[in-house]
């Protein structure tokens, strides 16, 4: 997963354009439905309505009024009464809503409908049942517009959350392994070493490396072995011959991407468990990429006579890069770390961009 490329982008059906042409369909489509559905008249028996246009102008008006009842429901009167819990004026206002639709109806049948009387209780009940369906609809495409926005708003959080921690994590890497860059730097001048020019030229493209690449999302696998080969040769001019260290890195032709300075910790912690107090201090590391998938490993003796002193850094190392795994690529990758017979290994499989 790459976090920067999960920007949340609105669907096309949360657009507002996209939004109003499919309130239009769906309005003209249900009102339609009277007209679609109805018989048509036998002309032999049919007899002319004189009322029947003045039906349509009825029906064209309730219609007009249930399609601003249905938004103004859903725009007003639930985020300002039932969204904060004014239950009683909410249902003032359905009542009196409702009233005035019957009251139109009642005026409308007494001053302009000649062959039928108004009836109060038939349209009570059409009234009632047609408010509620409305109402119904409204009411639920409030409530499920309304989850689709915290939704949305979670997981812009969420990813935002995520990112602090990343650059955090990366903050962390970065201090950490400077610190041991340097300490190799002390020793070398403390020992006048002629591999002190070389060395300061090596720490130069690490840096460089650092301020200009690790900042990106992710970077040429190629890259970063050109980093990880510029550490494992600071180490070894530093050590010389008391460690034995064996390098073996194969890279296909075709390029991939993988997060920036992920695989330093576990070379770093190599180097700094597998030497010191320990006979014939040896490092195997070696990387391979094969149809996408990365399979790095890195093998270090270490002391088992000796408890290991712990400083404040130790551990922020492994730490550190188990977590990013775990937010940048989740499944994708495989880590095993284990301790037999003197050994420590590391063997990660990590499926590439």
């Amino acid at each position: 997963m790459n976090i920067s490329q999960n920007d949340i982008r609105q669907a096309w059906y949360s657009r507002r354009w996209a939004q109003i042409v499919l309130h239009g369909v769906v309005w003209i489509t249900l009102f339609s439905l009277p007209y679609l559905l109805k018989p048509s008249p036998d002309a032999a028996h049919a007899r002319p309505d004189p009322d029947e246009q003045r039906w349509h102008v009825h029906f064209i008006i309730n219609a007009i009024f249930l399609t601003a009842f249905f938004y103004l429901n859903a725009e007003i009167l639930i985020p300002r009464l039932v969204y904060k819990k004014k239950y009683w004026w909410y249902g003032v206002s359905l009542f009196l809503l409702f009233t005035v639709q019957v009251f139109f109806r009642w005026i409308f049948i007494e001053n302009y409908i000649t062959t039928r009387k108004f009836e109060i209780k038939p349209t009570i009940f059409f009234t009632f049942f047609t408010t509620l369906f409305f109402l119904s609809c409204s009411t639920a495409w409030r409530m499920i517009r309304d989850k689709m926005e915290t939704d949305r708003l979670a997981s812009e959080k969420e990813n935002e959350n995520l990112k602090t921690e990343l650059s955090l994590l990366r903050s962390q890497v970065s201090p950490h392994f400077m610190f041991n860059v340097l300490n190799n730097m002390v020793a070398l001048a403390r020992k006048q070493s002629d591999q002190l020019e070389p060395s300061l030229i090596k720490l130069s493209s690490l840096m460089r490396y650092m301020l200009y690449e690790a900042d990106e999302d992710t970077v040429p696998l190629d890259k970063e072995t050109d980093y990880l080969q510029s550490y494992i040769d600071l180490q070894q001019q530093r050590f010389g011959a008391k460690v034995q260290v064996n390098v073996r890195m194969e890279l296909p032709e075709s390029g991939y991407e993988i997060e920036p300075m992920l695989l330093i910790p576990f070379v770093e912690n190599a180097f700094k468990h597998g030497t010191g107090l320990i006979q014939d201090a040896r490092i195997n590391i070696e990387l391979r990429a094969i149809q996408g998938v990365l399979h790095f490993s890195v093998v270090n003796k270490y002391n088992t006579e000796y408890a290991e002193i712990k400083d404040k850094t130790s551990g922020i190392g492994l730490t550190n890069v188990k977590r990013r795994l775990n937010l940048l690529y989740r499944d994708d990758y495989q880590l095993l770390i284990n301790k037999q017979d003197g050994w420590f290994m590391v063997s990660l499989l990590l499926h590439l961009h």
